[in-house]
């Protein structure tokens, strides 16, 4: 697991000079006020000037203060109770127009997240899904609902495709006892990370398997167990994330396994039409 910015903070802290002692004193103590302000705010909240906050991210090894900011930001997402969440949400919106606030949040986290997404990662992700015996999918918590979107989906492609219910410990495992290096295993956690979505990835990748992690960096706990490793940016939404971008990516690849079935895919389909109206599953006009 990479480290993340507290880390590098505490590491690097006894080099820095009296100027960025201060500022580093006030993320390690404060980084959910300090993690939505500009480069000047920061500056005037710890007394310091502008330029001594810009060189202080540099010296982190950030290439800016904007990478530094959503470094500080990544902090916020995964050490804040949903309370504090909920708190700092209000002090980031104030009396702006929700909606339009949270919608444009919501474009950008997209645009970011494509911008800055691997192809290759994509490629190989449906390379994999293509070529496995049994196809694994979970999510815990929050990313549940977005795993059983992939997961409903592919079930309509491919008859290898098993759901591992988020129950206990012993039952996730239970559900995996077969997996191996002919399968692959998809998981999906985002902050606050799941601990039984940790312990499945590991155990997964022990036993041979592939491993697709959707999370959103490489500070992410899973992602030194990921074959190939998704990152989608997610924020904070009140107490929730914002889980826009993760899933996109899935339509992605739904759209993109279609393309590649080719005539299969519709052969298959032509038959489960013929299944849904004789059995009346979606409501006739």
């Amino acid at each position: 697991m990479a480290e993340d910015i507290s880390q590098i903070i505490r590491t690097k802290l006894p080099s820095f000079s009296k100027g960025q002692k201060k500022i580093a004193d006030a993320i390690l103590q404060s980084y959910d006020k300090a993690a939505y302000l500009t480069a000047a705010r920061l500056a005037a909240m710890v007394g310091v000037s502008e330029s001594t906050v810009v060189r202080f991210a540099s010296e982190l090894g950030f290439s800016g203060y904007s990478e530094f900011q959503r470094a500080v930001q990544e902090l916020v997402r995964i050490k804040l109770t949903p309370t504090q969440r909920i708190e700092v949400t209000k002090q980031r919106i104030g009396r702006a127009d929700v909606l339009e606030t949270v919608m444009e949040s919501d474009i950008n986290k997209i645009r970011y997240t494509l911008d800055t997404f691997d192809r290759n990662v994509f490629t190989s992700s449906v390379d994999s899904i293509l070529r496995a015996k049994t196809i694994y999918i979970a999510g815990a918590r929050s990313t549940e609902p977005i795993a059983r979107i992939l997961y409903y989906h592919l079930s309509l492609i491919f008859d290898n495709v098993k759901f591992v219910n988020p129950t206990s410990s012993a039952e996730v495992f239970e559900q995996m006892f077969s997996i191996s290096s002919e399968d692959v295993f998809i998981a999906f956690s985002f902050p606050r990370y799941s601990s039984k979505m940790v312990n499945a990835v590991k155990y997964a990748r022990n036993n041979d398997a592939e491993v697709v992690v959707f999370t959103d960096s490489a500070v992410s706990p899973l992602a030194e167990y990921a074959n190939y490793l998704i990152t989608a940016q997610s924020d904070m939404a009140s107490f929730m994330d914002s889980l826009v971008a993760p899933l996109s990516i899935i339509n992605a690849i739904v759209v993109e396994i279609s393309a590649r079935c080719g005539d299969k895919i519709s052969e298959r389909f032509e038959r489960l039409e013929e299944i849904w109206d004789e059995y009346d599953v979606y409501a006739k006009r």
